[in-house]
């Protein structure tokens, strides 16, 4: 590897993001602080990317209802050795003469220019905090030393962006990075150009994320992602490369998967995906554990109810101290704590921690915020009707109780 030294880089994980597209359930507490698959938060993973990469320098910016995030990064990432430079350090918006908030991620970078201007490392990596997927940032690392790029985009292709659209776009003709602004220079480009999008991994030279981020100014930045100011700050005056995500490199499995959380169907989606009978994220790899903050539980269980009724899981991840006590639970995610009484049934659903599903009550494609306490005998995605009066149910047909919720 070209990069003699991993703590020659410098990494920010942006979770700055509203979480507007998410409400109720991020009324609380930010996008990156959602969990997932029962035991994880969504900024684990990026995290995690990090941890196996052997970067050891991480700030954090944080913004929206950041409490549970920064509680989650002191309870579960305090693990770097400070005398040795290693750190996981929350950064809010600074306040000077003026109380500042980030209004994107372009913005907050150059609000905290004095962090990277003050830096001592040669290369700063960007990430999102609000996103799920494995990657070894080291192999971008080596791609980008070896290449001599000044900035080198992790790029996504649109099958493996889930048939998204992307919010920008560019070409790759080998590794060179071709701007693509509209459908004419697409008719003109190369027959054999493949089109990608930014999936929010950035690995800048140092001096050159200070040139871009100096030259654009404070409102230059403002309101806009880290690809626009690229587009009007680098393109043609950098060396700027593309590399494949879910490609040949890095030690990470490539199962090629990412998700975005921009919906609450997006967020169901991501973790019914861990149900298939092949899921296409692999969070069992064992050299890649997905580390997390679990609090010390007993095991999961099923019992019999009071009615000999046997507990009944199927096809679905109970997190540590969730009991089934002759309830049936089927193709859900459950969080820890969780209690399924006596023949309540719970199916396509995912429940946070604390949740309690009542004697004879019915559960369908819901999501049941922390703590909820579903009454005995109630129905919950059965009537949408019902359901809409009383709760927020996307486009999808997913029904969200938020923890706030006190059934009558």
């Amino acid at each position: 590897m070209l990069i003699s030294n991993l703590n020659e880089t410098l990494v920010m994980v942006l979770a700055i993001g509203d979480g507007r597209g998410l409400m109720p359930l991020t009324s609380r507490r930010t996008t990156a602080a959602l969990p997932y698959a029962g035991n994880y938060r969504v900024i684990d993973f990026a995290l995690t990317n990090c941890m196996h990469s052997g970067l050891r320098r991480i700030n954090v910016f944080t913004q929206f209802n950041s409490l549970s995030l920064q509680n989650h990064l002191r309870d579960g990432w305090s693990i770097f050795n400070t005398d040795l430079g290693e750190f996981v350090t929350a950064v809010s918006p600074p306040i000077t003469e003026r109380v500042s908030m980030y209004s994107g991620p372009c913005h907050a970078l150059h609000e905290n220019l004095y962090l990277i201007d003050g830096a001592q490392e040669d290369n700063v990596l960007v990430v999102s905090g609000e996103q799920i997927y494995r990657m070894d940032y080291a192999a971008i690392l080596e791609f980008h030393a070896e290449h001599e790029a000044d900035v080198t985009i992790a790029a996504v292709d649109r099958d493996t962006a889930n048939g998204g659209g992307f919010t920008s776009r560019f070409a790759l003709a080998g590794d060179d990075l071709c701007d693509i602004r509209d459908e004419k220079d697409m008719n003109e480009a190369p027959a054999d150009t493949e089109y990608f999008g930014p999936m929010e991994v950035y690995c800048f030279k140092r001096h050159c994320l200070i040139e871009m981020l100096v030259a654009a100014g404070a409102e230059g930045c403002r309101h806009k992602t880290v690809m626009d100011v690229i587009r009007e700050r680098l393109f043609g005056r950098a060396r700027l490369l593309g590399y494949r995500f879910g490609g040949k490199y890095g030690r990470v499995s490539q199962d090629r998967y990412w998700r975005t959380l921009s919906s609450l169907d997006d967020y169901y989606e991501a973790n019914m995906d861990l149900l298939h009978l092949e899921p296409p994220l692999d969070i069992y790899q064992a050299d890649w554990p997905i580390r997390t903050y679990q609090a010390q539980r007993p095991p999961a269980r099923t019992v019999p109810g009071r009615s000999c009724n046997e507990g009944i899981c199927v096809n679905s991840m109970v997190s540590a101290g969730t009991v089934i006590a002759g309830g049936g639970v089927s193709r859900s995610v459950l969080g820890n704590r969780v209690y399924i009484d006596d023949s309540a049934t719970v199916e396509d659903s995912i429940l946070y921690s604390g949740a309690i599903v009542g004697e004879g009550a019915r559960v369908h494609r819901c999501i049941l915020d922390r703590g909820v306490s579903v009454p005995p005998y109630e129905e919950i995605g059965m009537d949408p009707a019902r359901d809409a009066e009383r709760f927020a149910v996307t486009p999808g047909g997913v029904v969200v109780v938020p923890s706030s919720y006190r059934f009558q």
